[in-house]
């Protein structure tokens, strides 16, 4: 049995490309000419984002009715 790292034991999340721990990161998202820097977990050997559910559901979904809406 492999032992995880501390950072994959403390956010749960683990790479499914790649195997390793994602770690909390700046990530830009671009939408409709836009772009936005946010804070969230990625793979730091493969570049794999991680955008939880309530995330974009909720306060992306929000910003696209707002920038649909301009």
């Amino acid at each position: 049995m492999t032992s995880m790292s501390d950072t994959a034991r403390s956010t749960g999340w683990v790479c499914a490309a790649c195997g390793k721990a994602l770690t909390p990161g700046k990530t830009s998202l671009t939408y409709m000419g836009s772009r936005f820097t946010v804070e969230l977990l990625q793979c730091p050997p493969c570049g794999l984002v991680f955008v939880p559910e309530e995330l974009a559901m909720g306060k992306m979904a929000e910003v696209e009715r707002i920038l649909e809406d301009k």
